[in-house]
């Protein structure tokens, strides 16, 4: 296996739960009102310190959509998924974006989502991939 490179991050920084590399920034926060199996998630413009998956079409509470996995590049761990295509023209600002799962990163406090705090949030933009 070669050297590791990561991106360090400045600033309020989302971190991977499991080895704590940085993901995301807080101001890069397009969406906070996202839902996916397990409880809140957040769409982001950028995302570091990531590998993709497989390209695969899903079907989401949204549409159809082209995604593929996002995992963390220090522990494996699966974080969210990238839009690469959305069918839907309401949903086109998707594409490029990034879903970060909550329950599966730190907060820039430190702090780790609880999914069980959640309840059922009717109107939210709802992709459950």
């Amino acid at each position: 296996m070669g050297r590791l490179f990561l991106i360090t991050l400045e600033g309020n920084v989302y971190s991977c739960k499991h080895c704590k590399i940085h993901l995301a920034l807080s101001k890069d926060i397009i969406s906070k009102t996202f839902h996916c199996r397990h409880g809140r998630a957040y769409l982001f413009d950028n995302v570091v310190n990531v590998t993709i998956g497989e390209q695969e079409e899903r079907m989401m509470i949204t549409g159809l959509h082209t995604v593929v996995d996002i995992f963390c590049v220090g522990c494996g761990s699966i974080l969210g998924w990238k839009y690469d295509f959305a069918y839907d023209k309401s949903q086109k600002y998707k594409e490029g974006k990034f879903i970060l799962e909550m329950f599966k990163v730190l907060s820039p406090d430190g702090s780790g989502y609880i999914a069980s705090h959640d309840l059922q949030l009717a109107g939210s933009d709802g992709d459950d991939a």
